[in-house]
């Protein structure tokens, strides 16, 4: 009956309009940006447009998808993602899975655990990890951006425990009837865990479509940035001789439009696939973190 409480009900109603609050502030922004995008030169240097755009055309849209090095990096960072996601996922899975295992099944395991968990803790540093992806032949290529940061230690050790929650006796059933590990894992743990599967999944998509700092340090040829750091480039650094050497072009147009319409472009792809993946969120975290 605690529910019927005036301090829960009062509870409540702060709950939902803290919540609400938060929701309208991130939401702000994003269409901020697409008015922007949307706006006319004149109104959009003079900072005159707010949530509706001012003297509407797709003129910036039009700019920024005929522009080839915008097609470049919005390229770069499609592979990226696929590629950092698809390693990513592959070696945490394989890493959790092992882990997951008691000391009698997996004698090493507590020497891997303290190993991940002291990476996780301490890092060799910026000028170490530069030197050796240079060592390793790895500068402008984009396994500098994908192998480095391949396995997240936060996100493993949620795979760890959510495959800890899997039932002994379907592991048992299944390697009784001769199946091995690789086929246990495929066909029982892997089919049961799909909610904290798709969560760190979007993590690591996430993760990737959003890095731009070693995209920066590893990366020297503009044409192979990544998405993220042609934004970052452009926007943060106002390098526009740099990405775009039509610059004459721009005369016509705001920069600012132009901008507005590529970070808007750019977050498309990550707004598309959140919903699809949303539902899975509080399940997969909540599963993965409880701790038996």
């Amino acid at each position: 009956m605690y529910h019927k409480t005036t301090g829960y009900k009062a509870f409540s109603v702060f709950n939902y309009i803290l919540l609400a609050v938060i929701c309208i502030s991130c939401i702000i922004p994003l269409v901020h940006i697409l008015a922007v995008s949307l706006s006319a030169s004149s109104p959009a240097n003079a900072n005159l447009v707010k949530l509706w755009p001012i003297g509407f055309n797709f003129e910036a849209y039009s700019k920024t998808l005929n522009n080839d090095n915008f097609h470049n990096a919005l390229f770069v960072g499609f592979k990226r993602t696929a590629l950092g996601t698809l390693v990513g996922m592959s070696l945490m899975i394989l890493a959790g899975y092992a882990l997951s295992k008691d000391g009698r099944t997996f004698k090493s395991r507590s020497v891997y655990t303290w190993y991940f968990l002291f990476t996780m803790l301490f890092s060799g540093g910026i000028v170490p990890s530069y030197m050796l992806i240079r060592n390793l032949d790895l500068m402008n290529s984009i396994w500098a951006l994908v192998l480095p940061g391949a396995i997240n230690v936060f996100n493993m050790v949620l795979l760890m425990n959510f495959f800890r929650a899997v039932p002994k006796e379907l592991e048992e059933a299944s390697l009784m009837d001769g199946a091995g590990q690789f086929r246990t894992l495929w066909s029982i743990f892997l089919p049961i865990s799909m909610p904290a599967l798709a969560t760190i999944s979007l993590f690591t998509m996430v993760t990737h479509w959003n890095s731009w700092f070693d995209g920066l340090l590893y990366i020297t040829d503009y044409r192979k940035y990544p998405l993220a750091t042609f934004l970052q480039t452009i926007i943060v650094q106002q390098d526009f001789n740099k990405i775009n050497p039509d610059v004459n072009e721009l005369k016509h147009i705001s920069q600012r439009t132009v901008k507005s319409a590529q970070i808007f472009i750019g977050t498309l792809p990550i707004l598309l696939v959140y919903p699809f993946l949303q539902r899975y969120f509080v399940k997969g975290i909540i599963m993965g973190a409880v701790k038996e």
